[in-house]
């Protein structure tokens, strides 16, 4: 069996619980090292997660031949410049989501791909996850009859230093380092799935403001798009909301019932027919990202196939720059 050795390039709050652990639990993968810019940082997750070594320039890390894969988990911005050193160092990459923080950046990082034959994963992990599984299932057996209409509704309330201003505010309402504020965090999670679901996107439009004037970056956005086989959907963000209107669901409309779920909070999938309601419970694992990083591992050692590529994940893109009105 081939071992993955992982370097990880950013130390952040995804990688404690929700993705760095995972990459110990599978058979022939073990993480060998870790970099992030802060000396204190990078040395605090070495020691706590019991990793041999670390590193404060990337290049030092790419570069270490221990190392046969890259992890970036750093802000959009730099995904692309992480990404495209990785493949041209001729080490596979697994890239937090979004694949970049524009369209632009996906396709350089699609065309390294191309051009090298280095393939470049993306952390669309509720692609995997049981919960969206089970989800999928049941579109595909038409427990719902076909489906007519897609509506995906968010609201949450401002954050505690939303209102926060220059190294203080969060780097998820920078646009330059983001992509977008909120909605380009939270929303590819969403669309992501939407066309996991249904297919790609082919037509997006949509009118982003800010109505809560606490940053600079949209913070209420309405869209409508349709998918390549001619289903419509539509879609609302507002992350300045009260807490009243607090919501996270998307609703199918099938010609036989109605199938609604949760993205972020994994409430009962609830669904709907002429033979009434059920409300339907499903366990995820500890470790979310750990069933597509075992998918991504068992890409790499040959004998498995993960669906989650780069190429795979630039739609998403697309139809949030689309929505943004970026071009």
């Amino acid at each position: 069996m081939k071992l993955i050795n992982w370097g990880f390039i950013g130390c952040g709050d995804v990688t404690e619980k929700k993705s760095g652990p995972a990459f110990n639990e599978v058979e022939g993968s073990k993480v060998v090292a870790v970099m992030c810019r802060t000396e204190k940082n990078a040395r605090s997750y070495a020691e706590r997660h019991h990793i041999s070594r670390w590193y404060t320039d990337a290049q030092e890390l790419i570069e270490d031949p221990d190392i046969n894969a890259i992890y970036v988990a750093t802000p959009p911005s730099s995904h692309a410049i992480y990404a495209i050193m990785a493949m041209r160092a001729g080490k596979p990459v697994y890239v937090e989501k979004p694949l970049a923080a524009s369209y632009d950046d996906c396709a350089r990082i699609n065309r390294v791909s191309e051009q090298t034959g280095i393939p470049c994963f993306v952390a669309y992990y509720r692609r995997y996850m049981p919960y969206f599984q089970r989800i999928k299932k049941m579109l595909q057996d038409k427990v719902i009859g076909d489906v007519m209409n897609v509506q995906l509704r968010f609201s949450t309330p401002p954050r505690e230093f939303d209102a926060a201003k220059g190294k203080e505010q969060p780097w998820r309402l920078q646009p330059d380092i983001a992509g977008g504020g909120y909605f380009y965090d939270m929303a590819p999670h969403q669309l992501d799935m939407l066309q996991d679901l249904f297919g790609v996107i082919t037509q997006a439009e949509g009118i982003c403001v800010n109505r809560g004037g606490l940053y600079e970056a949209e913070d209420t956005v309405n869209a409508c798009f349709k998918f390549e086989s001619g289903l419509c959907g539509s879609g609302s963000w507002c992350f300045v909301g009260h807490e009243s209107s607090t919501e996270d669901r998307i609703e199918v409309v099938g010609n036989k019932g109605k199938l609604s779920f949760s993205v972020f909070d994994y409430a009962p999938i609830q669904l709907v027919t002429s033979k009434g309601e059920e409300n339907i419970e499903v366990q995820n694992p500890k470790y979310v990202q750990l069933p597509i990083i075992k998918a991504v591992i068992e890409d790499l050692q040959g004998f498995g196939l993960c669906s989650c590529t780069s190429v795979s994940a630039t739609p998403v893109n697309w139809v949030m720059d689309r929505i943004l009105g970026k071009f």
